[in-house]
């Protein structure tokens, strides 16, 4: 081989070579997270160290390119940034999460259309706990299976009209009439069938801020469109 084809080839070389000790220097030592409500932070830093080819930042960085990062509870997807050869910089953006049902000693999360998001022992704060729904075998990412099929549905529109009104509810109740029963700190909110729930809800928030640190009940059953019909009773 003469030397026309050697300098070439050791030049090819010394640059693969150089190429590859310089990406070697973009080492994961360091994983920001933010915008973790529902999921942990440490869940999210761990699992994106653990995708980390060679646990560097730069194959890490193109992979996520082509494939998510795996699955995370409550993650619906992960934005990577570069902060500097050594630190990733992580945005969770969270499913957003409904409600959940007691199940087994532990707490079913689900979304707006009712797909199971996680089971945890955790009882998370800020997400409403559903009281008398009895589920059988459910799947993971897969729709509740609910034998009341049609109180599932009011259950979804309640918990739907909770997020659209930033309603702080603790628990969602039915009596053996079927009404529902909203708890509030220590408030119960009597709103009847569910007939009005839009009205009812709409002007939920405003009527509470006037009885914070008060207990009793909250008689919301005639509230409509049409009346503004609500009484407390203080215990």
């Amino acid at each position: 081989m003469n030397k026309r084809v050697l300098i070439p080839l050791a030049i090819i070389l010394v640059l693969l070579i150089g190429g590859t000790i310089y990406v070697g220097t973009f080492r994961l030592e360091e994983v920001q997270v933010e915008g973790c409500v529902m999921s942990s932070e440490e869940t999210v830093r761990e699992t994106v160290k653990n995708e980390a080819p060679l646990g560097n930042v730069l194959l890490l960085y193109l992979k996520n390119q082509f494939s998510k990062i795996g699955d995370i509870p409550f993650v619906a997807k992960l934005d990577v940034e570069f902060v500097d050869k050594n630190t990733l910089k992580v945005t969770v953006y969270e499913k957003q999460v409904a409600g959940c049902i007691e199940y087994m000693n532990r707490f079913v999360y689900f979304d707006r259309d009712g797909i199971a998001l996680e089971s945890t022992t955790e009882r998370k704060a800020g997400v409403p706990c559903i009281d008398g729904l009895d589920i059988p075998n459910w799947v993971l990412n897969e729709v509740l299976p609910m034998e009341d099929s049609e109180r599932f549905s009011l259950i979804l529109n309640i918990t739907q009209l909770i997020e659209k009104y930033e309603l702080d509810i603790d628990r969602i109740m039915f009596t053996r009439e079927g009404n529902i029963v909203l708890r509030y700190e220590k408030i119960d909110v009597e709103l009847g069938n569910g007939e009005n729930l839009t009205p009812q809800l709409m002007n939920l928030k405003s009527i509470l801020k006037g009885l914070e640190g008060k207990k009793g009940v909250l008689y919301m059953k005639e509230f409509n469109s049409d009346s503004s019909t609500a009484s407390f009773k203080e215990k």
